[in-house]
């Protein structure tokens, strides 16, 4: 049960500095002001009340309890533990974390990476509440909208899919993710990815989803149509630079444009495997990828309109964004150090805050 906590008020001191002077109690003052009496004591014990004002204390008097210098003093306690701002408007920080919003980074992305990049520089660690609290407290107008704009939109459920019978047909002996190898499922090697597509509106032009499961490396793939052929063509020209070592598995969902995946599979070496219906958990990586695109290419959108090129400039981005599962280094990194190129990935590292 949520419990809500307030300080006391100047009448409840004045009621427990007239309590305290007939003799009650701190348990039948806090029955009397319907505060716990672990409350009251404390309020006794650190507002100046002794129980004695006859009998000196090392030499001086000993003081009753006084409402007005209790509330004085809580006060003036409550004014000295606040801690000075970190990100003022003016600091050369929140700059730098307004830089990295612009980005398309998140709070948590900025504080984790600023903490990892600058361990032992403590001005330099602000936490994601910090920033979100900074954002939220600038003056209403054009200054905080731009901010808020800049924040991604967590809360957005998705919406179940409907129920009944899958009325896109069904095609038979697919292979399951049932029978997937152990290496994918536990994510120990990279070359095992997830894919999908991502439509606009009246469902033209989609664009082909491919997130590596280990590096969360994404590639973004300009189709001209949903059929199979389009997808065929399309998933063979984004894995034909990739060595064979980064062409493991794919795993997909068990739409129609899949038709084709024995050739497919034969071109690209992949072997691919499909999720149960309507279980989009079974491909969460690709699901969370997803909410991340529609930043970029939001729903009702036409898509269509990208080129491949801009497209590459999107999943750029998101390959330079931290990611919690990788311990706030990014993708791209992360590829990188895959395909043994460690000086590569040293250079993207280097340049993750620049």
């Amino acid at each position: 049960m949520a419990r809500n906590y307030s300080h006391l008020s100047a009448e409840e001191r004045g009621a427990i500095m007239v309590g305290k002077a007939r003799g009650e109690s701190a348990r039948q003052l806090a029955a009397w002001l319907g505060r716990s009496p672990s409350t009251i004591s404390r309020e006794l014990a650190r507002n100046g009340h002794r129980e004695s004002v006859e009998q000196p204390f090392m030499g001086r008097p000993r003081l009753a309890y006084d409402a007005q210098r209790a509330g004085q003093r809580a006060a003036r306690l409550r004014r000295k533990a606040r801690r000075p701002r970190k990100l003022l408007p003016t600091s050369r920080l929140w700059r730098h974390v307004q830089g990295l919003l612009t980005k398309g980074w998140s709070p948590q992305q900025i504080s984790r990476t600023l903490r990892r990049q600058h361990p032992d520089q403590p001005a330099w660690h602000v936490s994601h509440e910090t920033i979100y609290t900074a954002i939220y407290a600038a003056p209403r107008g054009q200054l905080r909208q731009a901010l808020v704009a800049l924040l991604r939109q967590h809360k957005c459920a998705r919406r179940p899919r409907g129920q009944g019978a899958n009325r896109r047909g069904q095609m038979p002996d697919l292979p399951s993710i049932h029978d997937r190898p152990p290496e994918a499922n536990e994510r120990l090697l990279p070359g095992h990815w997830e894919g999908d597509l991502i439509k606009g509106t009246r469902n033209t032009a989609p664009v082909g989803v491919l997130v590596d499961r280990q590096t969360l490396f994404l590639k973004l793939v300009k189709l001209r149509g949903s059929s199979a052929q389009e997808a065929l063509d399309g998933f063979s020209r984004a894995f034909a630079p990739l060595p064979a070592s980064m062409r493991r598995t794919l795993t997909y969902d068990q739409g129609k444009e899949m038709a084709l995946h024995k050739t497919l599979s034969r071109r690209t070496g992949l072997a691919i495997y499909f999720a149960d219906p309507h279980s989009p958990w079974q491909r969460g990586i690709c699901e969370n990828t997803n909410g991340l695109l529609r930043q970029y290419l939001p729903k009702g959108e036409d898509i269509s309109i990208y080129t491949q090129r801009q497209l590459d400039a999107i999943a750029r981005r998101l390959n330079l964004r931290p990611r919690a599962t990788l311990d706030y280094h990014c993708p791209a990194e992360m590829f990188m150090r895959a395909l043994g190129r460690h000086d590569l990935a040293d250079q993207i590292d280097d340049a993750l805050l620049d």
